[in-house]
Formats: C-alpha cells, structure tokens, sequence
C-alpha cells in the first residue's frame, strides 16, 4: 500500500511538473514585454532596464524557466550575489537556510509565486490566499447540495424505475447539465435576487464578507452564498442523479442483493447496508473531479454574482494582462487536482474491500 500511493506522489510531482512547464512557456511566448506590462504607460528605458534587472527578463528564455522552477520549488538554489534574480532577499521568501556550496545557498522554503504586475508588486500568494478560501466554501456548499440532493433522487428513481416520477427526475437531470453556468447564473439572479427579492431578501450580487455602511468593519452574509452555490451544484446535481441511477439497479442485479432477499432483509436495509455503500464509486470519482473542477469553473458564477473568490480574481487578472496572478492560479488549481485525486484512491480503499485487498 506504501509503495502504491508513493507511485501515485511520484505521477502527480511529475503532473505538476508538465503543467508548470507549459504554462510557463505558454504565457512566454504571448506578444507584450513583461516589464511593460507592469510599468503600464509610465516606463522609459531607465526603468525598463530595472525591472527587466530585478525580475531576470533580460536573460534567456531558458535561464526565465530555471528561475520560476526556483522559485516555485520548495528546496531551490540561490545566489550570494545582490545583482542576481536568485540573491536570496528578505522578505521575498519565507526560507530556512540548509547547507552552502560556494557562493550558492540552498534552502527550504515556500514555493514562490512571485508577485502581480497590477497591484504594486502585491504577492500572487497573498491575492490566491484571500480569495481561495471563498471559492473554496463556495464549492463546498455546491457539492454539498450536489451530493445530498443527488443521491436521494438517484436512490428515488432507481426505485421507481420507468414510471412518470423517474422520467421527471430524468428530466431535471438533463437540464441540469445541459443548461451553462453563466446562463444560469444570469437567470436565478434576475429572477430570485430581483423579481422576488422583497420575498427572498436575496441579492443579485454579493460575497461572503461585506462592508458595513459606516465602513468599520466587515460580516459575514452567508445569505450571499444561497444562489450562486445552487448554480454551481446544478449540474454536479445532474450527473451525480444519473450515476447514482444507473450504479444502484446494476448493484441490485448482483448475487448478493438477492441472497439478502432471500435471508429476508428487509428492502430498506439491503438499500442502507449494502446496495447504496456499493454504488458509490462512480458517484465518488464524478464528485471528486467535479469539486476539483469547481475551483476552475466558478470563474463565471463568482463575476456575475459578485463574488470575491479566485474564479473572480482570474477574470480581472486576464483583462488586466497581470501574468503572475493568471500562472499562480492555474497552478494552485493543478495542485488541487492533483491532491483530491490521491484523495479519492483514499475513499475508494475504504468503499471498495477488493481495492483493499489488492
């Protein structure tokens, strides 16, 4: 078991490692200078020169990709050279100093993603650390409300095979996921934040924390959080009724389901005990990658309904061309991937006592 779930670090460590590469030489070779894109319209040349200095753009492609390998690595190698991108400053790492090797320093430290190009070189850490957690309660809310509601309505129609209510659910399932986010978004925010808002007291827009109007301190709304975690849950919602459906009536076609027929269980401990357990594995894999994928995909769902998370964060980082903040989200959305997939191996072990075995 140790050396299985060692593997699987050693897949993700070079996944991540894929991902970080193309995306680095991905963002490079768009058109713009970098440094002038952080200047904006108030460089010259002098201060061009500087920041292409400070930053290491003024070296070659390859040497850019060692840096932000450097950077991003938690054991990485710097420089006793102040004129170098690789001096190891203060306050640019939270590092530990481990050993030197002639004027080359190797730490341990805290991948840096180094800083935005908008927010007067604010740390891409900082911008991802404030608004990660909201998507992050966001999206655990949504599957939350994708996983119970699901579930109860695939056991329902598996139960009610063929009749009218299993072709309703069917079709709320359906147009869960085929209706798009921002289109939904759009729609439950006219109508349940404006036509009923005197009867809901929901609003269009708004985040988890707001500002009181004397401006002295902030709350929590968890109100906010109503329409746009129901949005994001639709279409999980949809595929985890069709997957728990279809898992459950395979599930009571086995030999087992009906030798505890014939012992006499009754149909709602066969359902508790062993049907509903032995039918969640599709279920987990879908919500595993739907969770996952949330943190990507609220990007639409956090702008229109106001939302101060990272999905918002990526929107005005790309109109604002901020690089930094685009690269480091991506890959703090890689990483989560990657983590909730050796996760899911870990709930699979425990539903599954074949996967145990071997």
């Amino acid at each position: 078991m140790i050396k299985y779930f060692l593997n699987k670090i050693g897949y993700a460590l070079l996944t991540l490692f894929g991902v970080i590469t193309v995306i680095f030489f991905l963002f490079n070779v768009l058109p713009g200078d970098p440094a002038r894109m952080m200047l904006d319209q108030n460089e010259n040349s002098e201060q061009l020169a500087i920041v292409k200095k400070k930053y290491g753009f003024d070296k070659p492609i390859s040497t850019q990709y060692f840096y932000y390998l450097n950077d991003l690595s938690p054991l990485s190698f710097h420089s006793g050279n102040q004129d170098d991108y690789t001096f190891l400053s203060e306050g640019k790492y939270n590092s530990a100093a481990l050993f030197a090797v002639s004027n080359t320093v190797v730490v341990l430290k805290t991948p840096y993603l180094r800083e935005s190009f908008q927010k007067s070189g604010k740390k891409v850490s900082e911008i991802i650390g404030n608004t990660l957690p909201n998507t992050f309660i966001l999206a655990i809310f949504a599957i939350i409300i994708a996983i119970g509601i699901g579930i109860v309505l695939g056991i329902i129609s598996a139960l009610y095979k063929d009749t009218w209510l299993d072709r309703f659910i069917a079709l709320i399932s359906t147009l869960g996921m085929s209706v798009p986010s921002f289109f939904s978004a759009i729609l439950f925010a006219w109508f349940f934040g404006f036509l009923l808002h005197k009867y809901t007291h929901l609003n269009m827009t708004g985040s988890l924390y707001e500002v009181d109007n004397f401006g002295k301190g902030s709350t929590i709304q968890w109100k906010n959080i109503i329409l746009p975690s129901i949005v994001l849950g639709i279409r999980p919602l949809g595929v985890v009724i069709q997957l728990m459906r279809n898992s459950l009536l395979e599930t009571f076609s086995q030999d087992y389901i009906r030798t505890a027929r014939a012992k006499g269980l009754s149909e709602y401990q066969i359902i508790r005990k062993h049907a509903v357990k032995n039918s969640l594995n599709p279920v987990v894999t879908a919500i595993s990658g739907w969770f996952a994928s949330m943190l990507a995909g609220a990007v639409f769902v956090e702008f229109i309904f106001g939302w101060n998370g990272l999905g918002k964060e990526i929107v005005e980082a790309l109109n604002n061309l901020d690089l930094p903040v685009i690269m480091g989200s991506v890959i703090v959305i890689a990483t989560t991937f990657v983590v909730i997939n050796i996760l899911v191996d870990l709930v699979y072990a425990y539903l599954d006592p074949k996967i145990r075995l071997q």
